[in-house]
């Protein structure tokens, strides 16, 4: 693997035809010789030299390298949030983009939410990589719908029924009682913000997404009236056995087993997973998958009013480094590559691969061609699972100007445009947390503390080992060890950034 840092600190990037990366891998690294580096090489009038990390290890190295002198010209951060970048990025290791992008047309922010939403302590110190900034969706057995006569839903109550109904009524028509409504997953994230199935709901009902203003003053997710309601709904499916026996423990990443199994029928999370149904049930029986798969956007409260849940519309950010990159002639060089590599020709290398050898396109779609030469089976594996990650962006929703890869069948071409057109709609009632631009020094220090109070607390309310008063004790000892501060550190830096 090559070394991202061989060249000190005083040789700038501009000074050299060669750029220095760290990005994040997810399967075999790319050769630095393969088909694609040289396509993009040729393309930046660039060498890369880049350090391929495994996306498991890949916090730690950067944490590691963060706290070295040896800093590449571009890194990719996951993390920008993190302590350790927090420091760096104050400390002024990394450029501070937020007044510079104007003139480079690729990089300058697709979304002025998401823009906000990737701010580092008020701050860009970095190129958002976009994603959606909606996701969320309602995922259901299209077949149980079908058997059991039943409308995707548009409302919470719409949810509750059709859980009832599939707990009750057979809908896999094997004359027993062996199904349930709604898939809840142990969640491991101990903070609000995490986009969960709990956080959806609440949503829908009207709280804060994470942290929110009421009345002049920022107040978190878990203590607002409406809370409660969403609390006592989701309570309702778990207490009736509408839900799945484990949902208290059912690992994040059998998510998918009951619906597949035929166990379970809904699954509340981020709309891509209805693709990722597909291909499974695609794999389980190509004859009749396109029958088991039914979605459905964020859904309005009792009295008609709807709040959706959005994502943050970025997966971290493109940090260049001032170690190397140390003048603003570098700096140019440097952004005008990166433009490079998020104009068409650029996102089509990293995100597609390289026309007429491994994709053709065919009615603005990407179809994979010579699949069986060994050769194009790199090229796949080095788009796929690399380079993918040092564009802005990807093509999960979000193809920018590269193509959607075209799923084969008529009901997965639906499925696209009708992500798309509920991604739209729900855009228009989303709830954005206005918190995500700033830090908390308190909640950096303390947050994994404090983090899992109210998450283990609702937990245990909804088994029904806290009662109501117990689970607000809970909330009352998050503020008391430090959630006031939290609270005071961010309303204080939302002020100071006009939020």
């Amino acid at each position: 693997m090559a070394s991202a840092c061989s060249s000190g600190a005083g040789e700038g990037a501009a000074e050299s035809d060669t750029l220095t990366m760290m990005v994040p891998l997810f399967q075999t690294a790319p050769d630095p010789k393969g088909e694609i580096q040289q396509a993009v090489e040729k393309l930046v009038g660039k060498k890369l030299q880049i350090t391929w990390v495994p996306n498991a290890e890949y916090n730690d190295k950067t944490n590691v390298m963060l706290a070295s002198n040896a800093i590449p010209d571009v890194v990719v951060i996951q993390d920008n949030k993190g302590a350790s970048f927090v420091q760096a990025a104050k400390a002024g290791a990394f450029w501070d983009l937020t007044d510079k992008l104007d003139k480079y047309p690729n990089l300058k922010p697709k979304s002025q939410q998401a823009w906000i939403n990737s701010k580092t302590d008020g701050r860009n110190y970095g190129i958002y990589r976009v994603r959606p900034l909606l996701r969320s969706a309602v995922v259901l057995r299209k077949d149980w719908l079908e058997k059991l006569d039943l409308e995707p839903p548009k409302t919470t109550d719409d949810l509750y029924e059709i859980a009832k109904a599939f707990t009750e009524k057979d809908p896999d028509g094997n004359g027993k009682k062996d199904t349930y409504g709604l898939i809840l997953p142990k969640w491991p994230a101990p903070v609000f913000s995490a986009s969960s199935p709990y956080n959806a709901i609440d949503v829908w009902f009207g709280t804060p997404n994470n942290y929110g203003m009421r009345d002049g003053k920022l107040v978190p997710e878990f203590d607002v009236p409406e809370f409660w309601e969403a609390q006592k709904y989701t309570k309702k499916f778990i207490d009736e056995g509408l839900v799945n026996p484990d949902w208290a423990t059912l690992d994040t990443g059998k998510w998918n087993d009951p619906f597949l199994q035929g166990k379970g029928g809904i699954i509340i999370d981020v709309n891509v997973r209805a693709g990722e149904l597909f291909d499974k049930f695609k794999e389980l029986d190509p004859e009749t998958y396109d029958q088991k798969v039914a979605m459905a956007g964020n859904l309005t409260r009792p009295d008609g009013q709807k709040f959706s849940l959005p994502f943050t519309g970025y997966n971290g950010i493109v940090a260049i480094s001032k170690q190397r990159v140390q003048t603003e002639e570098q700096l140019d060089d440097v952004l005008t590559t990166l433009d490079k590599l998020a104009g068409k020709e650029g996102s089509i290398l990293l995100n597609n691969g390289i026309e007429g050898r491994n994709f053709k396109v065919e009615d603005g779609y990407a179809v994979k061609i010579n699949e069986d030469d060994p050769a194009v089976k790199v090229i796949n594996n080095d788009v796929q699972f690399g380079f993918i990650q040092l564009g802005t962006t990807a093509s999960v929703g979000v193809a920018g100007d590269a193509y959607e890869w075209m799923r084969p069948s008529q009901a997965e071409q639906d499925w696209l445009k009708q992500r798309d057109e509920l991604m739209e709609l729900d855009l228009q009632t989303a709830v954005h947390d206005p918190s995500l631009p700033v830090i908390s020094q308190t909640a950096v220090e303390k947050g994994a503390t404090l983090g899992p109070i109210p998450t283990d607390a609702r937990i245990k309310y909804l088994a029904g080992a806290l009662t109501e008063d117990e689970f607000k004790a809970e909330i009352k000892r998050w503020y008391d060890s430090g959630g006031t501060q939290i609270l005071a550190e961010l309303q204080d830096g939302i002020s100071k950034i006009g939020g």
